[in-house]
């Protein structure tokens, strides 16, 4: 498995406003120091472009999706000076190569925490001969604390995802050291998997969704992404919960049957003869809709968004909010970042399920209309918004969850060692 999603995009304006970094790859004027585009470099999107000090040269810094390229500013190329090209000619790294990163801060001996701000320090592995590989770090020194924070955040975000649920319940925390002592000692743990297809055809593999609130707000943050990153998101939930509007949904789902007989013959490939009368179908006007194969801690829900379900107990949780008022839905989301229980309303429902059909019934769902063409400038004329692992899918008609019990092995405890007794 990837070690961490690698498909953020964040709009070059980003990087803009801050002492010492250029306010955008588009309006950065023409120099002869600029990147000479080779073609594999020149498909990428800029995520992000500033200045930084590497090894004493001031150089022009540009993230891509999967490179990171600089090069020395400098004035203009001397006439006749073949040397010029060779001195400051362009360097780059791989993203796939950087394992960590983290802000390089000086402290005196006064000090115990909150250091002076250098900039920031990457982590690379680089491969030497006879195949073998040697840590290395790269400094991007700037002092500018809001430009540092950006690219901070960013490369982050590259590297354990934004909300690292994953890695969350896996280990109990995003922790390197702890992922890397797991990997080293070999632990393995087996985890569920989902499946989401539409109309008979394979969308993709995930471990959670949501629907409905949950899909319109990443929507939204994605129509966003000249915010920063945390711009983006607070933008996209207020907005979400200031046009708040149920779907029209049917919901069919299979409930979890744990019996031993059935697991087994599951496991053993043997066709389930029992399914089709056993399949429930729900309806209504539904503010969110969340399916999920795992727990789905993260540091906004402690407990986690499903904490009722394990890494690899062969169910999935599906958690209904039907219509309510604005203030109670924003109740139960609260709730999510306490120990308190944020399904202990009359509004929410919550199911152990092996498969879930979801039928969006009409397009507007009730919503506003200046909502839906705010929608429809991210999502096609005829498709849903959902949010899958962080990740927004759109589909066209119903969509089929199916659980497939631990599909693959994945570097980490089991939770239930790691919390204290």
């Amino acid at each position: 498995m990837p070690r961490g999603k690698r498909g953020g995009r964040v709009s070059a304006l980003e990087g803009g406003g801050e002492e010492g970094a250029p306010p955008a790859a588009a309006a950065v004027p023409s120099a002869p120091w600029a990147f000479p585009q080779p073609p594999e470099a020149a498909a990428e999107q800029v995520l992000l472009r500033g200045i930084f000090e590497i090894g004493r040269n001031s150089c022009d810094v540009v993230l891509s999706e999967r490179t990171l390229r600089w090069r020395p500013i400098q004035p203009v190329r001397p006439a006749g000076d073949s040397k010029y090209d060779v001195l400051h000619k362009e360097e780059f790294i791989e993203l796939k190569d950087i394992f960590s990163v983290k802000l390089k801060r000086r402290y005196f001996a006064t000090q115990h925490k909150n250091g002076t701000l250098l900039g920031i320090t990457l982590f690379i592995c680089l491969k030497k001969e006879q195949n073998k590989l040697k840590d290395s770090t790269l400094d991007l020194i700037n002092l500018s604390d809001d430009h540092c924070d950006i690219w901070f955040r960013q490369f982050r975000k590259i590297l354990a995802g934004s909300t690292n649920v994953l890695a969350h319940s896996l280990h109990g925390i995003p922790h390197v050291v702890t992922a890397t002592l797991h990997i080293i000692l070999g632990h393995l743990q087996p985890v569920d998997v989902c499946t989401f297809s539409a109309t008979g055809k394979l969308l993709r593999f995930g471990f959670s969704a949501m629907f409905g609130f949950g899909g319109r707000t990443l929507a939204l943050a994605e129509k966003h992404r000249w915010m920063s990153p945390n711009q983006r998101r607070d933008f996209a939930v207020i907005k979400a919960l200031a046009q708040l509007k149920p779907e029209d949904c049917e919901i069919s789902f299979l409930p979890f049957n744990s019996s031993q007989d059935l697991q087994q013959r599951r496991a053993r490939g043997s066709p389930k003869s029992d399914c089709s009368d056993r399949w429930q179908m729900i309806q209504g006007q539904f503010l969110n809709v969340s399916i999920m194969a795992i727990p789905c801690l993260c540091s906004v829900a402690p407990r986690g968004l499903a904490p009722n379900t394990r890494l690899n107990n062969g169910s999935m949780a599906l958690i209904i909010a039907r219509n309510t008022s604005r203030p109670e839905f924003i109740k139960h989301l609260k709730r999510y970042a306490s120990v308190k229980n944020q399904f202990n309303f009359p509004f929410v429902e919550t199911y152990t399920v092996e498969e879930v059909k979801v039928y969006p019934r009409n397009k507007t769902g009730g919503r506003h209309p200046k909502e839906e063409d705010q929608l429809h400038e991210t999502a096609s004329e005829e498709s849903f918004p959902w949010n899958v692992d962080g990740d927004l899918m759109e589909a066209a008609s119903e969509v089929h969850v199916k659980l497939h019990p631990r599909l693959i092995s994945l570097y980490g405890g089991s939770l239930e060692e790691m919390i204290p007794k």
